[in-house]
């Protein structure tokens, strides 16, 4: 009999990445599958057909120098704990034989080559190869990365545009960002960072060994997404210098910054800052199929002795001053990813920390994670890895001082301040989430979204308070501030005491970053205030556009007020930081019922200056699946209260919901004012 001659294996692409949901990868040359489930090739003969009773064939699958070899079988039984290969007898065509290849669900994830070994007279053997690439598989039960809801795992592994949240607890503002994962060269990139890993260049096959755990994973990523210990992604930067690279603001999406890292030899992109950093993390853990979300963690502690005490320093005018090196953030950004964690016992598993930007090191390294969310509820902060860290961030108490002349006059301590809201974006919705319970145990009703919103409750208001038993003072935004508008706020004075009281009053305006202490005073009022017994006073205030706009930028302000009482030096101290709210800019999408993929639709841009004065700045459109790449427009000076349209054309390449995003970055103040509209491309 003629010896069994393949001519050609068929890599059925396109039905083997629709049944593993990796359709949205057919930029890439290569086969894209997920573990835990079988994928089907196709063999070209030529010559005679394919004979079950004489023909045995083999495949060996290889990554890098680890293989393993397996017979073809005709039994669908496979095991669930190795590799199998195997043809349907039911349904076999002797002309064009398919063989179907399992990963098992603990298969280590990367890109393999495979080889059809098949017997020739002579005992010789004739080999036909392929290539596929092997990922997480979070629709697979014995998978660890398994999450059990679809709505989930759509939201969480396939979707690639979201919602990043900053400002702060009492007017959270939501960045629109594209992670990207399906635009062309990001697969490759994200494969190729677990290659240039410290840990694959020590010892490529231990690598390879323990790329089976999502554990392990997680760890490489964290530490590869900053550039500290190795090639990493990101430099991270923050100074006000950004001239070297681009300002972390100005970036919109998770491509640009991985392609670039990819296409100039893994040299680190200038610059990132914790949203940025988390939200690259999280493209590249969907990317390998392991569920991810962003996490925001507002007034997030960086506690360096660990002693879960912040302090903060004020001066007797209520100017805040930078004394030491523990701070708090005003946000940061963190992800979590969904697995087992079988290393911690019973009940570890789900939501996992990890965090990308680099604080401190973590087994010697600039990573953090994974670290239980369970587990940092319940205070184990005796598991692995780095929980004590996230439990501060989330849960350190503040202490405040008043100074005057080298001396503390009062302190005061706050421990609700530290991680008041902890969020992401909601799945199926763009919208916050509120999932602080998840980290903490909730000490009141007044903790949860309503109270943290603008729509802020008396009860919202009072961890802003200063008391004793002579004077309770309260500061309280009379609402959320608006770029444009007025900031306006209330100082409530209360005397406790049955004896007239007569107190200084200094009331202090500070511009500074989430992240820094305050810059100088851009705005500030002295007076004195006479108080009867028991009396209420009422104080209204108001910081005028024009007095903060040049001055505040994207940037936060901290207000402080600090009193006096003038008889006997004693000082009370209420503070609050907060956030201009940035117009939007409003995206409508014409013909929006009726839009399908390769035809041309259109779309307007507006802006309408709500500031004081002239501004113009370049406007970017965005929009993984829609436009490819950026389309950026000048916007020429415009007036006060004047309003732009920009007409805009795309073409969508895939069905499904899509994020369109425009931004504009202000040439004359330090602002950049985003705007998004979800898009339905419907299937043609």
């Amino acid at each position: 009999m003629e010896d069994l001659l393949i001519q050609h294996v068929n890599l059925e692409k396109y039905e083997n990445q629709e049944r593993h949901k990796t359709e949205g990868f057919r930029s890439s040359k290569a086969l894209v599958v997920r573990r835990g489930a079988p994928f089907r090739v196709s063999l070209q003969l030529e010559g005679r057909p394919f004979n079950p009773r004489t023909d045995s064939l083999r495949v060996k699958i290889m990554l890098g120098r680890l293989y393993a070899m397996m017979p073809v079988t005709f039994s669908k039984r496979v095991s669930s704990s190795s590799w199998n290969a195997y043809m349907d007898p039911a349904d076999l065509n002797l002309h064009k034989p398919s063989i179907f290849i399992y990963p098992p669900a603990s298969a280590s994830v990367g890109f393999y080559r495979f080889q059809l070994w098949v017997p020739s007279r002579g005992g010789q053997q004739r080999t036909a190869f392929g290539k596929f690439i092997l990922l997480f598989n979070p629709w697979c039960r014995e998978d660890s990365v398994y999450i059990p809801f679809e709505d989930q795992r759509e939201e969480y592994v396939q979707n690639d545009s979201g919602l990043l949240f900053v400002g702060t607890p009492v007017n959270t503002a939501s960045r629109p960002w594209s992670f990207d994962q399906y635009e062309p060269g990001v697969l490759e990139a994200c494969l190729n960072l677990l290659q240039v890993s410290p840990q694959h260049q020590n010892n490529r096959v231990v690598d390879y060994l323990n790329r089976t755990s999502p554990i392990y994973i997680s760890r490489i990523v964290s530490a590869m997404i900053n550039s500290e210990d190795d090639h990493g992604v990101l430099k991270g930067n923050w100074s006000s210098d950004f001239k070297q690279g681009v300002h972390p603001s100005m970036w919109t999406g998770s491509g640009d910054i991985l392609r670039q890292w990819a296409q100039t030899a893994y040299r680190p992109v200038k610059y990132g800052q914790c949203w940025v950093f988390a939200a690259v993390m999280c493209t590249v853990m969907r990317v390998l199929g392991i569920p991810c979300r962003v996490v925001t963690n507002f007034n997030s502690a960086h506690d360096t002795n660990a002693n879960l005490v912040i302090e903060e320093y004020y001066s007797e005018t209520g100017q805040k001053l930078s004394r030491n090196k523990d701070s708090i953030w005003n946000f940061h950004v963190w992800v979590e990813c969904w697995m087992n964690r079988k290393d911690l016992g019973f009940g570890k598993d789900g939501w996992q920390v990890l965090d990308p930007t680099p604080q401190e090191r973590s087994g010697g390294v600039f990573c953090c994670g994974p670290a239980s969310v369970k587990a940092i509820k319940d205070q184990r902060i005796d598991l692995v890895y780095d929980i004590p860290f996230v439990y501060a961030a989330v849960n350190a108490d503040v202490h405040k001082f008043i100074v005057s002349q080298g001396q503390v006059v009062s302190h005061s301590k706050d421990t609700e301040r530290v991680g008041s809201l902890i969020c992401t974006k909601a799945v199926g919705f763009p919208r916050l989430q509120n999932i602080t319970g998840d980290y903490k145990h909730i000490k009141s009703p007044t903790s949860t979204l309503t109270s943290r919103s603008s729509t802020m409750s008396e009860d919202s208001t009072v961890r802003r308070a200063s008391s004793s038993e002579g004077v309770l003072v309260l500061l309280t935004l009379d609402k959320a501030p608006l770029a444009g508008k007025p900031v306006s706020f209330t100082v409530k004075v209360t005397n406790r005491q049955s004896v007239a009281k007569m107190m200084k009053v200094h009331i202090n305006a500070q511009a500074k970053e989430y992240n820094h202490s305050p810059s100088d005073t851009f705005w500030e009022i002295h007076s004195t205030l006479e108080l009867a017994p028991k009396e209420v006073k009422v104080l209204h205030q108001q910081i005028l556009p024009a007095q903060y706009e040049d001055v505040v930028g994207d940037n936060l302000i901290n207000l402080a007020v600090v009193l006096e009482d003038m008889a006997n030096q004693e000082r009370f101290l209420a503070s609050e930081e907060f956030n201009i709210t940035s117009p939007q800019l409003a995206i409508q999408v014409s013909n929006e019922s009726n839009i399908v993929p390769h035809k041309e639709q259109t779309a307007t841009v507006t802006f309408t200056n709500p500031f004081s004065h002239m501004v113009s700045g370049v406007l970017t459109v965005a929009g993984a699946g829609l436009i490819p790449g950026k389309i950026n427009f000048r916007m020429l000076p415009l007036q006060p209260g004047g309003r732009v349209l920009q007409p805009i054309t795309f073409i969508p390449n895939m069905a499904g919901t899509k994020m369109l995003q425009a931004s504009l970055s202000l040439t004359n103040i330090n602002t950049t004012i985003t705007g998004f509209e979800m898009v339905f491309v419907n299937k043609v």
